[in-house]
């Protein structure tokens, strides 16, 4: 038994900076017993490493779960998810507003949503003959489109009281009305703890995640990524180097690697 604890393992920077003659070192006892360390924060703008399936594994129920896969596979902020409407969603190949062949949501600026939940860009957008048209365009992948349709015909079946918003409270006594962002900050803050992530897990560190993700994906093409990220920042580039196509088979291609469909 005792021979079986009698491991080894490579010395780390530290271990050899606080060991005499510690540059000499090739390797330094281990304990197999010890606990896993836990993941690590790449970066404090950054998920966790293994962010997205833990918060998955815990969460507790299918909003929640749509919530963490739209927000891993686009660059939604968090007032725009809380704010759709289910007209907002274009859900199929050559949806009629003919802005995107591929299935894609608008996020549209609202004042009067019940949540107080609103886009922050403010693109024009209007209703043509019941068909959303106009606002900030972002491509949908697969997974978010499963997770639609779960949360749809469970929960969202059960509870919705025709408001035509698309996240809802599921418990309390505001039941079916419309969830707030704040409400959803929490959820990711709790399941995050659950899931034994370090920091605070908060929806902008998606949207970093998923433009550095794009963005290595691509190659290091900036204008791939700020397109696929909706960043407003890179004016200069935006200006001089103007929008690549939604369609190119390089934004398809990084797309597809960052929503893992890459065969």
């Amino acid at each position: 038994m005792l021979t079986a604890l009698e491991v080894r393992r490579l010395p780390t920077r530290a271990d050899r900076n606080r060991a005499l003659l510690g540059h000499v070192k090739s390797s330094m006892p281990a304990n197999p017993l010890a606990p896993k360390r836990r993941p690590r924060r790449r970066h404090p703008k950054m998920l966790p490493d293994g962010a997205r399936p833990g918060l998955v594994e815990v969460v507790n129920a299918a909003r929640d779960a749509m919530v963490v896969t739209w927000l891993s596979d686009t660059s939604l902020r968090i007032g725009g998810l809380c704010g759709l409407h289910l007209a907002d969603l274009h859900l199929r190949e050559d949806a009629a507003c003919g802005e995107c062949k591929s299935p894609h949501l608008h996020v549209c600026h609202r004042w009067g949503n019940t949540n107080r939940a609103a886009a922050k860009i403010k693109p024009d957008w209007q209703m043509v003959d019941g068909t959303v048209t106009g606002g900030e365009i972002y491509r949908v992948s697969p997974a978010m489109i499963s997770t639609y349709f779960a949360y749809m015909t469970t929960e969202y079946a059960k509870h919705a009281t025709g408001h035509g918003m698309l996240l809802i409270q599921l418990a309390g006594p505001n039941i079916g009305e419309p969830w707030t962002a704040d409400a959803a900050r929490g959820m990711l803050r709790r399941a995050g703890r659950r899931a034994e992530l370090p920091g605070r897990i908060t929806p902008k560190a998606f949207r970093h995640q998923f433009t550095n993700d794009v963005l290595d994906a691509s190659g290091g093409d900036p204008l791939v990524a700020k397109a696929a990220g909706d960043w407003a920042s890179m004016q200069m580039l935006d200006e001089v180097y103007g929008h690549p196509d939604l369609h190119s088979p390089e934004f398809t291609e990084a797309l597809k690697t960052v929503w893992g469909e890459e065969e």
